[in-house]
């Protein structure tokens, strides 16, 4: 059985670019980007769209990883054919998705566009994924060598996007796994930037993911930036079922990125029963009393976490879209995460930075508006 031991999301506007029109979705044990395009914000619609569709995560089903991943991304590109076709501002938008699913012994992939899948096993760097270029398909057909494609003046033509048409082709594939390999997902604001040579460079090593996708995103701009940069990256290690490896397996699959420390504390601890006793009934009841006290509570935070967000930062310093109340009961935290956004913590001006902080609650309306006003930079300085 295999699971994730490191993960990490970077985004970038690069070095020409005022917005942001890529988008990403991190949680284990799926993972997806999404670079959009389009006139005006049509682009960060499309791909936003996109992530959209991805929040509620993997959908049970009979068919497999990979089927219900290529299903998702038909979904996606309906949906932006849709939005597009009804707002003449969003006529033409369209976005890339490449998306991957962790399962016990194998990765699905599923994939539209130019933004790669990458594998870095042994030090070697293999391309998973086809580019659905212009470029990529003379490659294919022997017209091109790779090398001659990494310069060729038509590389960021696509062939292939969400939104253009009604429906859309979707790659999807399964690939096996090995204990410690490394796999990349990026849109083409690295790969346009940087050679695959120096991409393989960057990724060696045991350094926290975190640092090295920070190099990816550094060489992208110091090769020009030219275009958004958005990296995911996750290691994947094997377990042996059973005892603590698999209760290790299990915790990683299912973590939920750190919110803010509970302010909820465990119920006092009855005093100690006297020595003798006349009977067991007294701490039955108080036993009794403190259990539908948990349940009441665990109850409480559960309608909550239906009806109510807040806005913080996960523990890789992103602003984060949060579903519930920034508490944790004793095992059970009553919160998720919703929407990471691309925008750094450390971004966000001083006066605003207690936004982050006070993990105000909010309606899910107010919630988006705020993150959106803040990767804008639209929102008005505080006091």
């Amino acid at each position: 059985m295999f699971h994730v031991t490191d993960h990490t999301m970077r985004t970038d506007t690069g070095r020409k670019r005022t917005g942001n029109e890529d988008s990403a979705y991190v949680r284990v044990p799926l993972f997806m980007i999404a670079d959009g395009m389009g006139g005006a914000a049509a682009g960060e619609v499309a791909s936003q769209i996109v992530q959209e569709r991805f929040a509620p995560g993997l959908p049970d089903g009979a068919a497999s990883a990979e089927q219900r991943l290529a299903a998702m991304i038909a979904e996606a590109n309906a949906a932006i054919f849709a939005a597009a076709s009804s707002n003449e501002s969003l006529a033409g938008m369209g976005t890339t998705c490449t998306a991957a699913f962790l399962g016990d012994e194998d990765l699905a992939i599923a994939h539209v566009g130019d933004s790669r899948c990458y594998r870095l096993r042994g030090g070697v760097l293999e391309q998973l994924t086809d580019d659905h270029s212009l470029v990529g398909e003379l490659v294919r057909r022997g017209q091109l060598t790779e090398e001659e494609a990494e310069d060729h003046p038509q590389r960021s033509i696509i062939t292939r996007a969400l939104g253009i048409e009604p429906e859309v082709p979707v790659d999807h594939f399964t690939v096996s796994v090995q204990d410690g390999d490394l796999y990349l997902l990026c849109s083409d604001g690295l790969t346009d930037m940087v050679p695959d040579a120096r991409i393989a460079e960057l990724l060696q090593g045991d350094a926290p993911l975190v640092e090295l996708a920070d190099g990816l995103v550094s060489a992208a701009n110091v090769a020009g930036g030219r275009d958004n940069i958005t990296v995911v990256a996750f290691r994947v290690a094997e377990v042996e079922l059973g005892g603590g490896a698999a209760a290790q397996a299990t915790g990683t699959h299912d973590a939920i990125t750190t919110a803010p420390p509970s302010a909820v504390q465990e119920p006092d601890t009855p005093p100690a029963a006297p020595t003798r006793q006349r009977s067991g009934r007294p701490v039955l009841l108080a036993t009794a009393m403190i259990l539908t006290a948990v349940l009441l509570l665990a109850s409480a935070g559960w309608i909550a976490t239906r009806s109510v967000s807040f806005v913080g930062t996960n523990d890789e310093g992103f602003v984060t879209l949060y579903k519930g109340v920034p508490y944790t009961l004793p095992g059970l935290p009553l919160y998720q995460e919703q929407y990471v956004s691309g925008l750094p913590a450390d971004r966000i001006p001083a006066g605003n930075q207690r936004l982050l902080t006070d993990h105000e609650l909010r309606s899910q309306k107010d919630a988006v508006d705020l993150v959106r006003q803040l990767e804008r930079g639209t929102l008005d300085r505080q006091s």
